[in-house]
């Protein structure tokens, strides 16, 4: 049948309920005048409807009344529209382009792969974590990806498997969580210092907390709908990762009890798209990545462009192969060692810094806190030393806690001329304590030992 002359709803030409307008657009957005939307004729509709919409939401198509007039644009306007709800509202096949890393704010491990973390003392300045301070984990190119012709899929052990524009996971309910990611390899540069292992050094700044926007995994498995024996979620990105002379995707997994377990305002994992409210930058993963919260940050895959239902885990290289706690890496113990998953219990001081000169008195020293990614756990208390641990000061705890996310803090301690470092342990709500010291591993995953920092 036509559809010229026709009345649609704005509703079902957005792909949204007017009634949840709130929830997904900009604050100071005005409900427009909600008549419906006549179309004359394919990709043709009632200009004023659509002038009054565009400069409301300040569309690109508000440019001008001429700019208004393509089918193309229009389709383009609704597009964007939809995708307001996962925080896409103007993005262009160019974005990830665009915004790419702040290199003067961030110390460079490598460029290709890109690899950064901050400086310390900026880290900590803020409980949610400005992008342009938030690390960068690649382990392969960083991808253009083109938005328009962006699909996502969703297969496997599924009844019916998916093919997602960004459109289409407009069409979602939106979801948010505020959630610390962290690289497993998070101080590698002090397990080095016990044996030297191979990979990023980083420092203590591979972490950061940040607001993230999306659309829940369970949500897009409900869709495609789950066979009895699905048991975990695969995830593969767009990037190419070179390694032994093989190029292959970088991918994860995760059971699928992980995927499903929505709890309060806690996604068990979210496809990503916003990060502290602006659409996500090329080196965080455009247009789409995985948040999996209280998972190391390779569980949280970046340019997302491919979920496989299976009932077994990922045979992709990051999930066979490495992110596994392994003492001497030969093929057997690999084949015989479980993926990690969860985030440790740790704590980093983060002023002052290593070699800082102190005057004798009292000193303020802040750091982050970040508790293990275990459902319902949180930071109890902080407590630092300034005479190699005979004594601890307790610490305050400066922001909000929240599970999955790290907490900061800060304590005023007495230093004198024999204070020769600063160290930090942290205790978490069932009373576990961070480590004095943990045991050496091949590629040097969660070091959570107590943090050290020398100083004169």
């Amino acid at each position: 049948m036509s559809n010229r002359g026709r009345v649609f709803g704005f509703s079902e030409l957005a792909g949204i309920d007017v009634v949840k307008w709130p929830r997904f657009l900009p604050a100071n957005f005005e409900k427009p005048n909600t008549r419906p939307l006549m179309q004359t004729g394919p990709g043709h509709y009632d200009d004023a409807v659509f002038t009054n919409l565009a400069s409301r939401i300040g569309s690109p198509a508000a440019v001008n009344h001429s700019s208004l007039v393509s089918p193309l644009d229009r389709r383009l306007f609704l597009r964007q529209l939809s995708a307001g709800a996962l925080g896409l509202i103007g993005v262009s096949a160019c974005h990830n382009a665009a915004l790419a890393a702040d290199e003067s704010r961030l110390l460079v491990h490598s460029k290709a792969p890109m690899n950064a973390e901050p400086l310390l003392p900026e880290l900590v300045k803020s409980w949610v974590t400005p992008v342009e301070s938030f690390f960068i984990r690649s382990h392969g190119n960083t991808p253009q990806v083109n938005a328009d012709s962006y699909r996502l899929t969703v297969e496997g052990l599924v009844d019916a498997p998916l093919s997602l524009s960004l459109t289409d996971l407009g069409r979602f309910e939106p979801h948010g969580v505020t959630a610390t990611l962290t690289c497993a390899g998070n101080r590698r540069s002090e397990h080095s210092r016990l044996k030297p292992v191979k990979g990023v050094q980083w420092r203590e700044g591979a972490i950061g907390n940040a607001k993230w926007r999306g659309v829940r995994l369970s949500d897009l498995l409900k869709k495609a709908g789950l066979r009895e024996s699905a048991k975990h979620v695969w995830f593969e990105g767009l990037d190419a990762v070179e390694d032994g002379g093989k190029t292959f995707a970088f991918g994860g997994s995760i059971p699928l009890e992980k995927a499903l377990l929505d709890r309060d305002a806690v996604p068990g994992a979210l496809l990503a798209t916003a990060m502290n409210d602006q659409p996500l930058t090329a080196d965080h993963g455009f247009p789409v990545r995985m948040v999996v919260p209280g998972y190391i940050g390779a569980r949280s895959v970046k340019w997302l462009s491919k979920i496989v239902v299976s009932d077994r885990p990922s045979p992709n290289h990051f999930i066979a192969d490495v992110y596994k706690l392994v003492d001497e890496g030969t093929l057997l113990e690999v084949a015989e060692t479980g993926p990690i998953y969860r985030m440790p219990l740790n704590s980093a001081i983060c002023t002052p810094t290593a070699g800082a000169a102190l005057k004798p008195g009292r000193v303020e020293v802040t750091g982050y806190a970040l508790p293990p990614g275990v459902p319902g756990v949180s930071i109890r208390k902080v407590e630092v030393s300034a005479d190699s641990g005979r004594s601890w000061t307790e610490a305050k705890l400066t922001s909000t806690a929240s599970e999955f996310c790290w907490q900061l803090w800060s304590v005023e301690i007495s230093v004198n001329s024999a204070t020769k470092e600063l160290i930090v342990r942290a205790i978490d709500s069932r009373g576990d304590a961070q480590p004095e010291a943990v045991r050496w591993n091949a590629k040097g995953y969660l070091f959570n030992a107590w943090h050290h920092v020398p100083v004169n």
